[in-house]
Formats: structure tokens, C-alpha cells, sequence
């Protein structure tokens, strides 16, 4: 037994950051139903690669979810949806702050058809706020949150990091949140409306970069401990062109790191200042003296925070990844792919497809109290599909 088995999620999210939270919680046990609508839908589904008709990216997000196609803008769409809820236990809304209020299903109503139900608002900017009402992505949510202009060297333009920060983020938070509530509701058999901020969600990932602000400081990119602004924690190329990462934050670590190297031990060199360009161009000379390999091997020898900046083609071969089933393979009728497993995902969950879109429009509203003459109605009515 998974520990959500029971627990029924509707998600009326796309893309990523709903998506994702719903995965976490479909690995974990839950049903979740994917509705979408009868236009574009989850356009995850269109990326590539492909394999069976979906992008691998979409089977990766949704594998283990129900499809439900629902026209909510269509006469009696809101109604169904209504009704539906009355089952389930979570709702997932990703739409905009009044999208939900304009389409007779907002969250007022939403908690009046089922008192019991826990509405995640995950949006860009939340509920409140004079921005509630814009249009954005991650790399937006991470500019006004003030991440992205401490990323990268101080010259220049902030540099785009290789990841959806904000997105993930979001779905963290909103997996904490819901987890939070739904035993909440064990106590007090109340639902309530979770508000999830994108932009609120990074700040916390920036604390120690942050706390500088919290003391009155300006932090300066690319100039703290843990953001470049130290020879000690930095990135440097190696003599075949690779790349290494060096973390030696603590004294001991870069003590035994310039020990092996043949660089003279400064506790300076933990400092942010004026001294670190020196420090970084002489730590830049001794690591381009080896190669990516050599430097693997004098890490795993002197134990100083060491590790290898690996290309993507190589992540399915690295041992300590393999190790930790981080990556594993599905077959498909139309070949292999591979999928990750998150930190709480059950090592023995073996992960079904993401489902074809409406593949189980009939089964959800079956679940649903739905009659098999309702949802012939429905369907000639063109609400589902």
C-alpha cells in the first residue's frame, strides 16, 4: 500500500509546475484525473521526442494519471465539474486569479459543492497583489522574485539557469501544502483554498544568499560565497576541455585541496573580496593542469568537495545516479524512454504511461455518480469528449 491510496486529485492544471505536483502525488498512491480541454488541452503532449502519440516529457509528468476531457466553457460543463468534485478530495487549479469565478467554478463554489475539499491555487504571483492578474513564466517569476539578478557573473546580463526553478518550486510547495491541509481536514473535516505563489515560492531556495539583504547588505552578483564570489566554490575547465565543480567551503576542504594541488593555504580565499580574481586565476592555472578524469580521482583521494560537471549524454551511465535508480525505462509500443523517479517516489513503483488524451472520460464520470445516459448526453452535447 502506497501512502495516499484513497485520496482523489482533479487536476486542472498543464504544462509543468501543476503537472509535477500531481505527479509526486500520484507516485505516492493518489488517483489523479487529468482534465482537459477539447481544444489544445495539456500541450505538453505536442513536445518532442514522441513515443506513443505523447512527448516523452508529457509521459514522464502524467504517467499513472486518468484523462478526462471537459469543455468547462460549454453549457453544463461547469455543472459536470461541479458535480464531479463532490468525490474527490483535492482540486488543482493553475488557471489565473477570476479565471475559475468566470467559468461558475471558482473557489467559493467549488468548497460549497464539497466542503471537504482542498483547492490548490497555484498560480504565478497569487491570489493578492497588484501582479495577481499577469501572464508569466518561470524565468519571470524568478526576476521579480530577485533570484535571477544575483545569477552569473557581474558583467552583463543575468545569466538563465538550465532549470524551471519557480515551476518545480511551486509544485513543491504545493505538495507540502496539500499534505498539510488534507491532515488539517482529518481534524477538523473542513477543506480550505490553498494559495501557491510561484514568485513566493524561490525566495526560500535563496536564503543564504538572502540573509545578506535581511542584515541590511546588498548581496552583488556573482560576488558571494555560494554564487561565485569565491575561488573556493566555483567552476573551473579542466585540461581536456571538461569542466569541475570545487565546493570547499569549509577550512579542512580546501586546506587538504590546495594541499594536493600545490597551492599555498589562505583562509582568504573563503572571503569574498577584492583578492578572490587572483585566487580564482591561480586555482583556474592548477585545475587546467589535469584533466576532468585526473581531478575525479584526486577528489575521491583527498576528499575536498570535488566532483565532475557532467554532460547530459552521460547521466545514464554515471554509477552514483544508477545506484540510486534515478532514471529508469519504460517501454512503449512505440519504443524505450526513460523517466526519473522523484526523492519520495516508491523504489518499487513500476511507472505506467501518461494516458491518452480523454482515454477515460467514461470511467472518471462512472466514478463520478455519472449515469451511462448522462454521459451519452454529455458527450452528444459535445461537453466531454
Amino acid at each position: 500500500m502506497r501512502p495516499l491510496e484513497g485520496i482523489r486529485v482533479l487536476d486542472l492544471s498543464r504544462l509543468l509546475p501543476g503537472p509535477f505536483a500531481t505527479l509526486v502525488l500520484a507516485d505516492l498512491g493518489a488517483t489523479v484525473d487529468k482534465v482537459e480541454d477539447p481544444d489544445l488541452g495539456d500541450y505538453t503532449r505536442l513536445g518532442t521526442p514522441r513515443v506513443d502519440g505523447e512527448s516523452v516529457a508529457f509521459h514522464a509528468l502524467n504517467r499513472g494519471k486518468r484523462s478526462l476531457v471537459l469543455n468547462l466553457k460549454a453549457e453544463g460543463g461547469a455543472s459536470a465539474l461541479l458535480r464531479l468534485v463532490r468525490s474527490y478530495d483535492v482540486l488543482v487549479d493553475q488557471f489565473r486569479p477570476g479565471v475559475m469565478d468566470r467559468l461558475g467554478i471558482g473557489h467559493a463554489a467549488l468548497l460549497e459543492a464539497n466542503p471537504r475539499l482542498v483547492v490548490c491555487a497555484l498560480t504565478g504571483y497569487g491570489q493578492t497583489g497588484p501582479w495577481r492578474d499577469r501572464a508569466g513564466h518561470d524565468l519571470n517569476y524568478l526576476g521579480r522574485a530577485g533570484l535571477l539578478g544575483l545569477m552569473g557573473p557581474e558583467q552583463g546580463p543575468p545569466q538563465l539557469p538550465s532549470f524551471q526553478l519557480a515551476d518545480v518550486g511551486g509544485a513543491m510547495w504545493s505538495v507540502i501544502g496539500i499534505l498539510a491541509a488534507l491532515r488539517e481536514r482529518d481534524l477538523t473535516g473542513k477543506g480550505r483554498v490553498l494559495d501557491v505563489s510561484m514568485t513566493d515560492s524561490v525566495v526560500p531556495f535563496a536564503i543564504v544568499t538572502l540573509a545578506k539583504l535581511f542584515g541590511g547588505e546588498l548581496p552583488a552578483r556573482g560576488g558571494e560565497y555560494v554564487t561565485g564570489g569565491i575561488a573556493a566554490y566555483n567552476t573551473y575547465l579542466t585540461k581536456d576541455g571538461e569542466a569541475v565543480s570545487l565546493g570547499a567551503l569549509e577550512p579542512k576542504f580546501l586546506q587538504r585541496f590546495c594541499g594536493g594541488a600545490g597551492i599555498v593555504f589562505d583562509p582568504m580565499a573563503l572571503v569574498p573580496g577584492p583578492h578572490q580574481g587572483a585566487m580564482k586565476a591561480e586555482f583556474a592555472t592548477a585545475f587546467a593542469s589535469k584533466t576532468r578524469a585526473e581531478w575525479e580521482q584526486f577528489g575521491e583521494l583527498h576528499d575536498c568537495c570535488i566532483e565532475p560537471v557532467l554532460r547530459p549524454d552521460e547521466l545514464f551511465d554515471d554509477p552514483q545516479l544508477a545506484a540510486r535508480g534515478v532514471f529508469i525505462e519504460v517501454r512503449g509500443e512505440g519504443g524505450k524512454f526513460r523517466e526519473f523517479r522523484t526523492p519520495v517516489t516508491p523504489r518499487e513503483l513500476e511507472p505506467a504511461k501518461a494516458p491518452a488524451r480523454a482515454e477515460h472520460t467514461t470511467a472518471i464520470l462512472r466514478d463520478g455518480g455519472f449515469s451511462e445516459s448522462e454521459i451519452a448526453a454529455l458527450r452528444a452535447a459535445h461537453v466531454v469528449e
